[in-house]
């Protein structure tokens, strides 16, 4: 086990965001995850790092926070917490998010609070977003189980054993116990990306989604788009993994592009909310009615927090029958569901186009970008799902049958 977590952390250091000798590493993590934070953090000064920064939060406090706190400060953050940040983006740190999050921690908080400490948490923080979506700075997220993720995950498994039991999944699905995990992941960077760049010969205008759920949805793409795999290059140069796992390829439509019915495959935990049995109606891009069986009222909060909220930013392609989705775990999390299953995003868009790095905002945004203050992925991938491709002359190629793909 001790060697699993030493391999686990190497990874994320070395290969998610790939620590540079004289770097700063900013690692964000739990009070409960602090035992593998310090691996973490040893393996960056291996690496050369110059400091490592920890920036820790605790679960429960947070949930306190949430029903107890006076109604004001759900509208304000403090200015040290942007000023941090930004001062590190700025600096082009490296930083190293490990997530250990409870699906449900905030059942039961008022959706209007939690709305309001996004916006306010998404506008003071912007400047370090936009930062962290152009890839400016090398950046990466991690998970770790915790208990009560670890039992909603196995709710039939006795409480002793549901904490090894997530561990032995997070294992298998990031590759450690098969071999060099960072050598694996370097094959596997290569792999997926010479499958993004035959998606990028083929220059398609839309994307038209259909499986017996009933999805039947047709995505624009906009002008000049790149399909992007699992290793990105910061401003820095370095490369990284965004996501350990990952096993999509992902890219931005045009935001006024999308028509059609998408219903989602799994659950979504949202804000520490299962939100269940969704179903999105758009019309000329934009999210025009939204159903669920739970969870409703959260999801159309997250909706209503800014005109860009309720259009896409993400189109990502996972084939049904990749590494996590075999082993037939529902995670409840979705940094691991969204890679056993196809998925799209509605909020900000990562600006994927082939000359992003020549060009302002503004012209991105002309081209059909999407901005937002959220970024919420919803998986919407089957066994039957199909997708076909159309080019620039009409050709008609399918890229997805029997949810993998055929390209």
């Amino acid at each position: 086990m001790q060697q699993h977590l030493q391999d686990y952390a190497r990874l994320i250091v070395q290969v998610g965001a790939n620590v540079q000798g004289g770097q700063a590493v900013v690692v964000s993590a739990a009070t409960d995850s602090a035992y593998f934070a310090r691996l973490v953090a040893e393996e960056a000064y291996n690496a050369g790092a110059k400091e490592v920064v920890s920036r820790f939060y605790d679960e429960a406090l947070q949930r306190l926070h949430y029903l107890r706190a006076d109604e004001a400060v759900f509208d304000e953050v403090p200015r040290w917490i942007p000023a941090f940040y930004d001062e590190y983006a700025e600096q082009g740190a490296a930083v190293i998010h490990i997530t250990a999050s409870n699906p449900e921690l905030l059942m039961g908080v008022s959706p209007d609070r939690i709305q309001r400490a996004n916006i306010a948490r998404g506008t003071a923080l912007k400047s370090y977003s936009d930062q962290q979506m152009a890839n400016a700075f090398p950046w990466t997220i991690a998970a770790i189980p915790s208990e009560a993720w670890a039992s909603k995950v196995f709710p039939d498994t006795p409480i002793s054993e549901t904490m090894a039991q997530l561990w032995a999944a997070i294992f298998k699905a990031v590759h450690i116990g098969t071999g060099d995990p960072v050598a694996i992941w370097r094959e596997k960077i290569k792999t997926m990306s010479a499958r993004a760049d035959m998606l990028n010969e083929y220059r398609f205008q839309t994307l038209h989604y259909q499986n017996s759920l009933g999805t039947d949805l047709t995505l624009r793409l906009p002008e000049e788009h790149q399909w992007v795999a699992c290793g990105e290059r910061a401003g820095t140069g370095a490369e990284f993994v965004a996501n350990i796992p990952t096993e999509e390829l992902f890219v931005l439509p045009d935001k006024y592009g999308t028509e059609g019915v998408a219903y989602a495959s799994m659950p979504l935990s949202l804000n520490g909310n299962l939100v269940e049995d969704m179903k999105f109606t758009f019309e000329a891009g934009k999210i025009v009615k939204v159903e669920a069986t739970s969870g409703l009222e959260h999801l159309e909060k997250e909706l209503d927090i800014d005109e860009g909220a309720r259009y896409l930013g993400e189109i990502a392609l996972v084939p049904y029958q990749s590494p996590i989705s075999e082993m037939g775990i529902l995670f409840y999390n979705t940094l691991f569901d969204e890679n056993a299953s196809c998925h799209l995003a509605f909020g900000k868009a990562y600006p994927k186009f082939r000359d992003s790095q020549e060009r302002t905002e503004e012209e991105l945004l002309a081209r059909g970008m999407n901005d937002s203050l959220v970024h919420v992925d919803f998986m919407i991938g089957t066994e039957d799902l199909s997708i076909t491709g159309v080019t620039s002359d009409g050709a008609e190629v399918p890229v997805f049958q029997g949810g993998n793909f055929v390209i």
